[in-house]
């Protein structure tokens, strides 16, 4: 159930509050806004209690139960937009950022010339795979070490925040020293020991929509991260799996919407995922930006052609060059920038 306390209330009435769910044996988390503070009861249990027992506490004005599995992610817990900052980068703001690079961090001038390709284009953060889980244990793994020191290198020398995936609890301490954002795949969203973990870091995390989630299995995954104090969590819509077969997945622009209605957290869009083929990332990427995504994450290799992951679906640098420039009309449309 969700606490909200008076305007003004006393730090001492939101430690009665905190100290009677301690009592019961429930958790809290407090969301301190602008005017009001707000606390999140949590446990098991709060099905069964009656909202009186904290609405009697001095300074409490409202408790309100609420009904959907996630709570944290949820608006009842935080009304006002969540914003993440990433080495000056603001997602969930004005501004539409676009995050773009190739799906796997195959050798240095590969990765120098792509991050300096769409630098030159707009982007604002570079992607890189280091780590790559794939379907077949006989396709290309990643670089690992070898490819988070390039990127590492890459920064320092282009100049732009790097996100790159993390698959294993193991590796959050090791990959946080080399990457800005930590991104949680699509196969992990689940994987809550992971998410723990990543919780538990503290750092900026990408978090995909799983293959066959539901967009509220996909707030309660984020309720993970956020229920370890890590509040700089953004989700990423990258397509779900149905009956269609004319694309990789189906990329639900709805769940756009949805999450800004149901929820305070950003949301990104991977079109190149959801797409599997270069032809159709730009039309899937500007519909994103129509529907009020944040950002954009995109695949883009200097030379898709000889690509080992995904050639397919990734944008040549001058194929991302002119997507940049139509989707900076599409988001001045809807009072954004990019």
């Amino acid at each position: 159930m969700i606490v909200e306390m008076k305007k003004g209330a006393a730090k001492g009435d939101v430690q009665r509050v905190v100290e009677r769910a301690r009592d019961m044996g429930l958790g809290t988390q407090l969301n301190y806004g602008t005017e009001k503070i707000v606390i999140a009861i949590l446990g098991s249990n709060t099905g069964q209690l009656s909202t009186d027992i904290f609405a009697v506490l001095p300074g409490v004005e409202s408790v309100v139960r609420v009904m959907k599995p996630y709570k944290l992610a949820s608006r009842g817990f935080k009304s006002q937009d969540t914003l993440v900052t990433i080495d000056g980068v603001e997602v969930g703001g004005q501004r539409v950022v676009v995050m773009a690079g190739p799906c796997a961090v195959e050798h240095r001038n590969q990765l120098m010339e792509t991050a300096r390709g769409v630098k030159k284009a707009g982007a604002s953060i570079v992607r890189g795979g280091a780590f790559k889980p794939r379907t077949s244990p006989f396709s290309f793994q990643g670089l690992r070490k070898a490819g988070l020191e390039l990127l590492a290198e890459m920064r320092q020398e282009v100049g732009l925040p790097v996100i790159t995936e993390v698959v294993d609890p193991s590796q959050v301490n090791m990959i946080s020293k080399y990457a800005d954002i930590l991104q949680v795949g699509a196969r992990n969203m689940q994987n809550f020991p992971l998410l723990t973990k990543l919780g538990k870091s503290k750092r900026p995390v990408v978090l995909k929509r799983g293959l066959s989630a539901t967009v509220a299995e996909w707030l309660t995954a984020a309720d993970y991260l956020l229920a370890e104090g890590n509040e700089q969590v953004i989700l990423c819509e990258r397509g779900i799996r149905s009956f269609e077969d004319s694309v990789r997945f189906s990329l639900d622009i709805s769940s756009i919407a949805v999450v800004k209605k149901f929820s305070h957290l950003p949301v990104i869009v991977d079109p190149s995922h959801a797409a599997g083929h270069h032809d159709l990332v730009g039309p899937l990427a500007k519909a994103a930006v129509a529907a009020g995504a944040d950002g954009l994450l995109i695949e883009v290799h200097v030379n898709p052609q000889e690509a080992l992951v995904d050639g397919l679906q990734s944008l040549s640098i001058p194929k991302f060059e002119k997507l940049m420039n139509e989707l900076r009309q599409i988001a001045k449309s809807v009072g954004k920038s990019i």
